[in-house]
Protein backbone atom coordinates (compact mmCIF):
# COMPACT_ATOMS: atom_id res chain seq x y z
CA UNK A 1 0.00 0.00 0.00
CA UNK A 2 1.23 3.48 -0.82
CA UNK A 3 -0.05 7.04 -1.05
CA UNK A 4 0.26 9.38 -4.03
CA UNK A 5 -0.29 13.13 -4.11
CA UNK A 6 -2.01 14.49 -7.22
CA UNK A 7 -1.97 18.23 -7.86
CA UNK A 8 -5.36 19.17 -9.31
CA UNK A 9 -3.55 21.16 -12.01
CA UNK A 10 -2.22 17.81 -13.26
CA UNK A 11 -5.47 15.90 -12.84
CA UNK A 12 -6.99 16.47 -16.30
CA UNK A 13 -3.72 15.71 -18.07
CA UNK A 14 -3.32 12.45 -16.15
CA UNK A 15 -6.88 11.30 -16.80
CA UNK A 16 -6.49 12.05 -20.51
CA UNK A 17 -3.24 10.09 -20.56
CA UNK A 18 -4.97 7.05 -19.06
CA UNK A 19 -7.26 6.88 -22.11
CA UNK A 20 -4.36 5.29 -23.97
CA UNK A 21 -4.97 2.17 -21.86
CA UNK A 22 -8.47 2.43 -20.37
CA UNK A 23 -12.04 3.09 -21.37
CA UNK A 24 -13.21 5.60 -18.78
CA UNK A 25 -16.49 5.98 -16.91
CA UNK A 26 -17.45 8.45 -14.23
CA UNK A 27 -19.95 11.01 -12.91
CA UNK A 28 -21.34 13.48 -15.44
CA UNK A 29 -23.91 16.19 -14.80
CA UNK A 30 -27.03 16.03 -16.96
CA UNK A 31 -29.38 18.92 -16.32
CA UNK A 32 -29.70 18.99 -12.52
CA UNK A 33 -28.60 15.45 -11.72
CA UNK A 34 -25.49 13.30 -11.96
CA UNK A 35 -25.16 9.99 -13.79
CA UNK A 36 -22.31 7.50 -14.16
CA UNK A 37 -21.57 7.50 -17.88
CA UNK A 38 -18.93 6.69 -20.44
CA UNK A 39 -16.44 9.57 -20.55
CA UNK A 40 -16.20 10.12 -24.30
CA UNK A 41 -14.85 13.07 -26.30
CA UNK A 42 -12.47 14.46 -23.68
CA UNK A 43 -15.20 14.56 -21.00
CA UNK A 44 -13.70 14.44 -17.51
CA UNK A 45 -15.36 12.95 -14.43
CA UNK A 46 -17.15 15.63 -12.40
CA UNK A 47 -15.41 15.11 -9.07
CA UNK A 48 -17.53 17.78 -7.37
CA UNK A 49 -20.69 15.69 -7.65
CA UNK A 50 -22.71 15.03 -4.50
CA UNK A 51 -24.43 11.82 -5.60
CA UNK A 52 -25.63 10.04 -8.74
CA UNK A 53 -29.21 9.04 -9.50
CA UNK A 54 -28.05 5.57 -10.47
CA UNK A 55 -25.07 3.64 -9.17
CA UNK A 56 -22.24 2.35 -11.36
CA UNK A 57 -23.75 -1.17 -11.58
CA UNK A 58 -24.85 -0.66 -15.20
CA UNK A 59 -21.19 -0.43 -16.25
CA UNK A 60 -20.72 -4.06 -15.19
CA UNK A 61 -24.31 -5.23 -15.57
CA UNK A 62 -25.94 -3.31 -18.47
CA UNK A 63 -29.67 -2.63 -18.40
CA UNK A 64 -29.91 -4.47 -21.74
CA UNK A 65 -27.17 -6.89 -22.69
CA UNK A 66 -26.81 -9.09 -25.77
CA UNK A 67 -25.75 -12.58 -24.70
CA UNK A 68 -26.19 -14.96 -27.62
CA UNK A 69 -27.05 -14.72 -31.29
CA UNK A 70 -27.82 -17.02 -34.21
CA UNK A 71 -29.01 -16.98 -37.78
CA UNK A 72 -32.30 -18.53 -38.84
CA UNK A 73 -31.17 -18.77 -42.44
CA UNK A 74 -31.21 -22.51 -43.11
CA UNK A 75 -28.86 -22.11 -46.07
CA UNK A 76 -26.08 -21.42 -43.58
CA UNK A 77 -24.31 -24.28 -41.88
CA UNK A 78 -24.53 -22.86 -38.35
CA UNK A 79 -28.19 -21.86 -38.47
CA UNK A 80 -30.14 -22.09 -35.19
CA UNK A 81 -26.92 -22.59 -33.20
CA UNK A 82 -26.57 -20.02 -30.45
CA UNK A 83 -23.13 -18.37 -30.16
CA UNK A 84 -21.80 -16.00 -27.52
CA UNK A 85 -21.83 -12.35 -28.47
CA UNK A 86 -18.36 -10.80 -28.61
CA UNK A 87 -17.86 -8.46 -25.67
CA UNK A 88 -15.35 -5.67 -25.14
CA UNK A 89 -13.46 -6.71 -22.03
CA UNK A 90 -10.53 -4.38 -22.59
CA UNK A 91 -9.37 -2.51 -19.47
CA UNK A 92 -11.82 0.06 -18.16
CA UNK A 93 -11.85 2.33 -15.13
CA UNK A 94 -14.67 3.92 -13.18
CA UNK A 95 -13.24 7.17 -11.81
CA UNK A 96 -15.01 8.78 -8.86
CA UNK A 97 -17.17 5.83 -7.79
CA UNK A 98 -18.60 6.20 -4.31
CA UNK A 99 -17.16 3.75 -1.76
CA UNK A 100 -20.53 2.19 -0.96
CA UNK A 101 -21.12 1.51 -4.67
CA UNK A 102 -17.82 -0.36 -4.92
CA UNK A 103 -18.79 -2.39 -1.86
CA UNK A 104 -22.11 -3.17 -3.57
CA UNK A 105 -20.18 -4.77 -6.44
CA UNK A 106 -18.62 -7.18 -3.95
CA UNK A 107 -22.05 -8.17 -2.63
CA UNK A 108 -23.40 -8.70 -6.13
CA UNK A 109 -20.32 -10.79 -6.98
CA UNK A 110 -21.50 -13.35 -4.42
CA UNK A 111 -24.41 -14.06 -6.75
CA UNK A 112 -22.62 -14.06 -10.11
CA UNK A 113 -19.37 -15.80 -9.15
CA UNK A 114 -20.02 -18.94 -7.11
CA UNK A 115 -18.43 -22.35 -6.60
CA UNK A 116 -21.14 -23.83 -8.82
CA UNK A 117 -21.30 -21.25 -11.58
CA UNK A 118 -19.37 -18.25 -12.89
CA UNK A 119 -21.43 -15.82 -14.98
CA UNK A 120 -18.96 -14.92 -17.76
CA UNK A 121 -20.69 -11.69 -18.78
CA UNK A 122 -20.72 -10.13 -15.32
CA UNK A 123 -17.41 -11.57 -14.11
CA UNK A 124 -15.41 -10.69 -17.24
CA UNK A 125 -16.65 -7.10 -17.08
CA UNK A 126 -15.93 -6.87 -13.36
CA UNK A 127 -12.41 -8.24 -13.71
CA UNK A 128 -11.65 -5.82 -16.55
CA UNK A 129 -12.63 -2.84 -14.39
CA UNK A 130 -10.48 -0.74 -12.09
CA UNK A 131 -12.41 1.10 -9.38
CA UNK A 132 -11.15 4.55 -8.43
CA UNK A 133 -13.16 5.67 -5.42
CA UNK A 134 -13.81 9.18 -4.16
CA UNK A 135 -14.27 9.54 -0.41
CA UNK A 136 -17.43 11.30 0.76
CA UNK A 137 -16.64 14.34 2.87
CA UNK A 138 -20.21 15.68 2.96
CA UNK A 139 -22.68 12.80 3.39
CA UNK A 140 -26.24 13.49 2.28
CA UNK A 141 -29.37 13.21 4.43
CA UNK A 142 -30.27 9.78 3.02
CA UNK A 143 -26.85 8.22 3.68
CA UNK A 144 -26.87 5.52 6.36
CA UNK A 145 -23.81 3.64 5.11
CA UNK A 146 -22.10 3.39 8.50
CA UNK A 147 -24.94 1.10 9.62
CA UNK A 148 -24.39 -1.36 6.77
CA UNK A 149 -20.67 -2.05 7.10
CA UNK A 150 -19.57 0.45 4.47
CA UNK A 151 -19.15 4.18 5.11
CA UNK A 152 -17.89 7.34 3.38
CA UNK A 153 -14.28 6.13 3.19
CA UNK A 154 -14.84 2.36 2.95
CA UNK A 155 -12.06 0.66 0.98
CA UNK A 156 -13.82 -2.64 0.16
CA UNK A 157 -13.93 -3.30 -3.57
CA UNK A 158 -11.75 -0.33 -4.47
CA UNK A 159 -8.38 -0.27 -6.21
CA UNK A 160 -7.68 3.36 -5.30
CA UNK A 161 -9.38 5.65 -2.79
CA UNK A 162 -9.10 9.40 -3.36
CA UNK A 163 -9.45 12.10 -0.70
CA UNK A 164 -10.23 15.61 -1.93
CA UNK A 165 -7.87 18.09 -0.22
CA UNK A 166 -9.00 21.28 -2.01
CA UNK A 167 -6.00 21.91 -4.28
CA UNK A 168 -4.96 18.27 -4.58
CA UNK A 169 -6.07 14.68 -4.27
CA UNK A 170 -4.45 12.23 -1.91
CA UNK A 171 -4.66 8.74 -3.43
CA UNK A 172 -4.47 5.61 -1.33
CA UNK A 173 -3.39 2.83 -3.67
CA UNK A 174 -5.01 -0.39 -2.45
CA UNK A 175 -4.29 -3.00 -5.14
CA UNK A 176 -1.93 -3.82 -7.99
CA UNK A 177 -4.66 -2.80 -10.44
CA UNK A 178 -4.81 0.57 -8.72
CA UNK A 179 -1.07 1.01 -8.99
CA UNK A 180 -1.16 0.20 -12.71
CA UNK A 181 -3.88 2.83 -13.22
CA UNK A 182 -1.91 5.46 -11.33
CA UNK A 183 1.08 4.66 -13.55
CA UNK A 184 -1.05 4.97 -16.68
CA UNK A 185 -2.06 8.45 -15.51
CA UNK A 186 1.52 9.40 -14.75
CA UNK A 187 0.71 10.07 -11.09
CA UNK A 188 3.90 9.13 -9.23
CA UNK A 189 4.50 11.68 -6.44
CA UNK A 190 4.56 9.56 -3.31
CA UNK A 191 3.39 10.94 0.03
CA UNK A 192 4.49 9.93 3.51
CA UNK A 193 2.58 6.76 4.40
CA UNK A 194 2.15 7.38 8.12
CA UNK A 195 1.05 11.02 7.77
CA UNK A 196 -1.29 10.17 4.90
CA UNK A 197 -2.97 7.37 6.82
CA UNK A 198 -3.52 9.69 9.80
CA UNK A 199 -5.13 12.21 7.45
CA UNK A 200 -7.40 9.57 5.94
CA UNK A 201 -8.44 8.46 9.42
CA UNK A 202 -9.29 12.03 10.41
CA UNK A 203 -11.34 12.59 7.24
CA UNK A 204 -13.19 9.31 7.74
CA UNK A 205 -14.08 10.04 11.36
CA UNK A 206 -15.22 13.59 10.58
CA UNK A 207 -17.38 12.37 7.71
CA UNK A 208 -18.90 9.52 9.71
CA UNK A 209 -19.87 11.99 12.45
CA UNK A 210 -21.97 13.85 9.88
CA UNK A 211 -24.08 10.79 9.05
CA UNK A 212 -27.22 11.32 11.10
CA UNK A 213 -29.23 8.39 9.74
CA UNK A 214 -28.82 4.92 11.23
CA UNK A 215 -30.49 1.51 11.21
CA UNK A 216 -30.31 -1.48 13.55
CA UNK A 217 -29.59 -4.94 12.16
CA UNK A 218 -28.21 -6.74 15.20
CA UNK A 219 -31.26 -8.97 15.81
CA UNK A 220 -32.07 -9.97 12.23
CA UNK A 221 -29.81 -13.01 12.20
CA UNK A 222 -31.47 -14.63 15.22
CA UNK A 223 -35.00 -14.34 13.85
CA UNK A 224 -36.47 -17.21 11.86
CA UNK A 225 -37.62 -16.70 8.27
CA UNK A 226 -41.19 -17.75 9.07
CA UNK A 227 -41.30 -15.41 12.05
CA UNK A 228 -40.63 -12.40 9.82
CA UNK A 229 -42.50 -13.74 6.79
CA UNK A 230 -45.73 -14.12 8.76
CA UNK A 231 -45.37 -10.83 10.67
CA UNK A 232 -48.48 -8.61 10.65
CA UNK A 233 -46.81 -5.39 9.53
CA UNK A 234 -46.36 -6.13 5.80
CA UNK A 235 -49.79 -4.87 4.73
CA UNK A 236 -49.10 -1.52 6.37
CA UNK A 237 -45.67 -1.21 4.74
CA UNK A 238 -47.02 -2.14 1.30
CA UNK A 239 -50.17 -0.01 1.51
CA UNK A 240 -48.81 2.95 -0.45
CA UNK A 241 -46.57 0.98 -2.86
CA UNK A 242 -47.46 1.40 -6.55
CA UNK A 243 -45.07 -1.36 -7.73
CA UNK A 244 -43.16 1.04 -10.00
CA UNK A 245 -39.85 -0.74 -9.36
CA UNK A 246 -37.87 2.47 -8.96
CA UNK A 247 -36.29 1.17 -5.75
CA UNK A 248 -34.86 -1.87 -7.55
CA UNK A 249 -33.47 0.04 -10.52
CA UNK A 250 -31.62 2.64 -8.45
CA UNK A 251 -30.36 0.03 -5.96
CA UNK A 252 -26.68 -0.88 -6.47
CA UNK A 253 -27.18 -4.41 -5.08
CA UNK A 254 -30.30 -5.48 -7.02
CA UNK A 255 -29.44 -8.06 -9.68
CA UNK A 256 -32.75 -9.47 -10.96
CA UNK A 257 -33.04 -9.90 -14.72
CA UNK A 258 -35.18 -11.42 -17.44
CA UNK A 259 -34.07 -13.32 -20.55
CA UNK A 260 -35.78 -12.55 -23.85
CA UNK A 261 -35.27 -13.70 -27.45
CA UNK A 262 -35.84 -11.19 -30.22
CA UNK A 263 -36.01 -11.98 -33.92
CA UNK A 264 -35.56 -9.56 -36.80
CA UNK A 265 -35.89 -11.09 -40.24
CA UNK A 266 -33.46 -14.04 -40.12
CA UNK A 267 -31.36 -12.93 -37.18
CA UNK A 268 -32.11 -13.85 -33.56
CA UNK A 269 -30.54 -12.46 -30.42
CA UNK A 270 -30.92 -13.44 -26.77
CA UNK A 271 -30.98 -10.50 -24.35
CA UNK A 272 -30.55 -10.13 -20.63
CA UNK A 273 -32.66 -7.24 -19.34
CA UNK A 274 -33.03 -5.75 -15.87
CA UNK A 275 -36.21 -6.89 -14.19
CA UNK A 276 -37.85 -6.06 -10.88
CA UNK A 277 -39.45 -8.17 -8.17
CA UNK A 278 -41.98 -5.34 -7.82
CA UNK A 279 -43.60 -6.29 -11.12
CA UNK A 280 -46.57 -8.73 -11.16
CA UNK A 281 -45.05 -10.28 -14.29
CA UNK A 282 -41.81 -11.14 -12.53
CA UNK A 283 -43.14 -14.35 -10.97
CA UNK A 284 -46.12 -15.13 -13.20
CA UNK A 285 -45.92 -18.70 -14.53
CA UNK A 286 -46.76 -19.74 -18.08
CA UNK A 287 -49.89 -21.37 -16.63
CA UNK A 288 -51.09 -17.98 -15.43
CA UNK A 289 -50.48 -18.81 -11.76
CA UNK A 290 -48.57 -16.16 -9.82
CA UNK A 291 -47.07 -17.15 -6.43
CA UNK A 292 -46.65 -13.46 -5.59
CA UNK A 293 -49.86 -12.05 -7.02
CA UNK A 294 -50.37 -9.21 -4.51
CA UNK A 295 -48.23 -6.17 -3.93
CA UNK A 296 -47.90 -7.05 -0.25
CA UNK A 297 -46.23 -10.31 -1.24
CA UNK A 298 -43.89 -8.49 -3.61
CA UNK A 299 -42.94 -5.79 -1.12
CA UNK A 300 -42.31 -8.45 1.52
CA UNK A 301 -40.11 -10.40 -0.90
CA UNK A 302 -37.95 -7.36 -1.61
CA UNK A 303 -37.27 -6.56 2.02
CA UNK A 304 -36.96 -10.16 3.13
CA UNK A 305 -34.37 -10.72 0.40
CA UNK A 306 -32.38 -7.64 1.42
CA UNK A 307 -32.58 -8.07 5.15
CA UNK A 308 -33.01 -11.79 5.80
CA UNK A 309 -32.52 -14.25 2.94
CA UNK A 310 -29.22 -12.71 1.84
CA UNK A 311 -28.02 -12.39 5.41
CA UNK A 312 -28.75 -16.04 6.17
CA UNK A 313 -27.32 -17.38 2.91
CA UNK A 314 -24.02 -15.50 2.74
CA UNK A 315 -23.47 -14.35 6.33
CA UNK A 316 -21.93 -11.12 5.06
CA UNK A 317 -24.37 -8.59 6.42
CA UNK A 318 -27.54 -7.34 4.79
CA UNK A 319 -27.92 -6.82 1.05
CA UNK A 320 -27.77 -3.05 1.40
CA UNK A 321 -24.89 -0.58 1.45
CA UNK A 322 -26.78 2.39 2.88
CA UNK A 323 -26.64 4.71 -0.12
CA UNK A 324 -30.24 5.83 0.45
CA UNK A 325 -31.14 6.06 -3.25
CA UNK A 326 -34.33 4.04 -2.82
CA UNK A 327 -35.44 6.34 -0.01
CA UNK A 328 -34.75 9.44 -2.07
CA UNK A 329 -36.38 8.11 -5.24
CA UNK A 330 -39.49 6.34 -3.91
CA UNK A 331 -42.54 8.32 -5.11
CA UNK A 332 -44.64 7.20 -2.11
CA UNK A 333 -41.96 7.57 0.58
CA UNK A 334 -41.43 3.94 1.55
CA UNK A 335 -38.26 4.03 3.63
CA UNK A 336 -35.98 0.99 3.84
CA UNK A 337 -34.51 2.36 7.09
CA UNK A 338 -37.90 2.26 8.80
CA UNK A 339 -38.66 -1.20 7.41
CA UNK A 340 -35.33 -2.57 8.58
CA UNK A 341 -35.85 -1.23 12.08
CA UNK A 342 -39.37 -2.70 12.19
CA UNK A 343 -38.03 -6.10 11.14
CA UNK A 344 -35.11 -5.90 13.57
CA UNK A 345 -37.25 -5.02 16.57
CA UNK A 346 -40.20 -7.31 15.78
CA UNK A 347 -41.11 -9.82 18.48
CA UNK A 348 -43.70 -12.46 17.73
CA UNK A 349 -46.59 -12.30 20.14
CA UNK A 350 -47.25 -15.50 22.08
Amino acid sequence: MKFITIDKKDWAKGIEKSRETYRLFGPVKDKNEFFIKSLENDILPDMDYYDSIMSAKAIIFPQTEKMLFTTLDESKEDHHIMKKVETDDSPRAIVGIRPYDAKAMELVKLNFDTDDYRDPYWCDAYEATTFIGLGITKPGPFDFSTSTGTGPFCEDGLDVLLADLDDKYLAKVLTDKGEVFMGACGFKTQADEKESQVLFDILRKESEKNIASHIDTDKLKEKTILELHEAPFWDDIAFSCINCGTCTYVCPTCWCFDIQDEVKQKESVRLRIWDTCMSPLFTRHATGHNPRATKTQRVRQRFMHKMKYFLDKYDQGIMCVGCGRCVKSCPVNIDIREVCNIMNSYEKQA
